[in-house]
């Protein structure tokens, strides 16, 4: 079963996260970016709420990203045709009626956890309840770091990278790697009906790596437990506990001798052979303590860009070997990232087709809000 590339439709991608669209009161800026293939103009209106246009102006196919807004209305920065939120053109230039057909696709989103969250597929099948939610994340109990990284690999990588961390002993030594975590077998569960892959390591006595001890203060040989939910296609969650030797949560769930940091990354592929890589660490515990927010964030986008490195030679290597009877081994360790495999190519195989130009749910259709 091969790492796939093709997108699963009729789902929700994270586009951004809620800070870089404009401004909560309708900033000016205009942020374009390519999900699944479909590029996208993303902006807020005066009143602060965010709109997603297809980024291609319906004249001559100029990116409407790299125009201007004015009173909330998009004016595209080529021949100066303008759109309203729902991407129907309300101004063409040199004449006053503006042709019937003269729009372009506007796409649900939900901001939530701190994302803006797009459909992909049929506007009318989108159900916002549908999202998958990271709630500490906006939490203001919790302390949040993220960042983004652009790969020029495919989604399917990262995926097979995040739901196996036994990487982290070879490929991030130093920084969340030490040997426990390769020698700790897994446990895997997969309900393929809801599209959930969940993979648990708990090593009882291990060495605390830097990225835990130099923030927790906790040194020596801990209890490290990694807990990983992937909502597929886009949202991975890694619940991770680190706590002294010997230490478990109470029957009521209380646990106050760990630490805990909720890791999240949202895998939004972009084209078939690059992707957006979104991360975030939150955690519970000295969370006013901004030395401690930058050294997390600082050791965190190391290891993602250790990752992005990885992947980005991966690709390469999957590129060229591409069409040839090339056998890719998979062990124990693999149980996770074959699962989410499986759980994609069902996704993508019930796909609903696109539909074509010009029809209800094709490109120059608009979408429902």
């Amino acid at each position: 079963m091969p790492v796939p590339t093709a997108f699963a439709r009729d789902q929700w991608y994270v586009a951004a996260y809620s800070s870089e669209v404009g401004s909560e009161t309708g900033g000016e800026e205009i942020l374009a970016r390519t999900v699944c293939g479909e590029p996208l103009a993303l902006y807020r209106t005066p009143e602060g709420e965010a709109v997603a246009l297809a980024d291609r102006c319906v004249h001559r196919r100029y990116p409407l990203s790299e125009g201007a807004l004015e009173d909330g209305r998009l004016v595209c920065g080529y021949h100066g045709f303008t759109y309203d939120r729902a991407g129907a053109c309300v101004s063409v230039p040199g004449q006053a009626r503006v042709p019937r057909t003269a729009r372009v696709a506007s796409y649900p989103l939900a901001e939530l956890d701190g994302f803006v969250w797009v459909w992909i597929g049929d506007p009318a099948r989108a159900d916002v309840s549908a999202v998958p939610r990271a709630p500490w994340l906006a939490d203001p109990e919790w302390t949040v770091v993220r960042g983004m990284e652009p790969l020029n690999a495919r989604y399917g990588l990262l995926v097979d990278n995040l739901l196996d961390l036994s990487h982290e002993t070879f490929l991030h030594g130093g920084y969340i790697g030490t040997p426990e975590v390769a020698a700790t077998p897994i446990t895997t569960e997969a309900d393929e009906e809801r599209g959930i892959v969940r993979v648990s390591r708990h090593m009882d006595d291990a060495e605390c790596p830097p990225f835990y001890a130099d923030s927790t203060g906790l040194k020596g040989r801990v209890s490290r437990w990694q807990d990983i939910e992937y909502h597929a296609p886009c949202l991975y969650l890694l619940h991770s506990r680190i706590a002294p030797v010997g230490s478990v949560p109470g029957a009521d769930g209380s646990d106050p001798d760990a630490f805990h940091t909720e890791i999240a990354y949202a895998i939004t592929p972009s084209t078939e052979t690059t992707t957006y890589d979104f991360w975030l660490v939150a955690r519970d515990f000295a969370r006013e303590d901004e030395g401690v927010s930058g050294f997390l964030h600082e050791f965190n986008r190391t290891v993602v860009l250790q990752d992005v490195t990885a992947l980005d030679i991966l690709e390469k290597v999957t590129a060229e070997e591409e069409g040839r009877r090339v056998q890719e081994l998979s062990v124990g360790i693999d149980a996770g990232g074959l699962a989410a495999r499986r759980v994609l190519e069902r996704m993508i195989a019930g796909s609903a087709k696109p539909a074509a130009a010009g029809v209800p749910g094709g490109p120059e259709a608009v979408a429902a809000r």
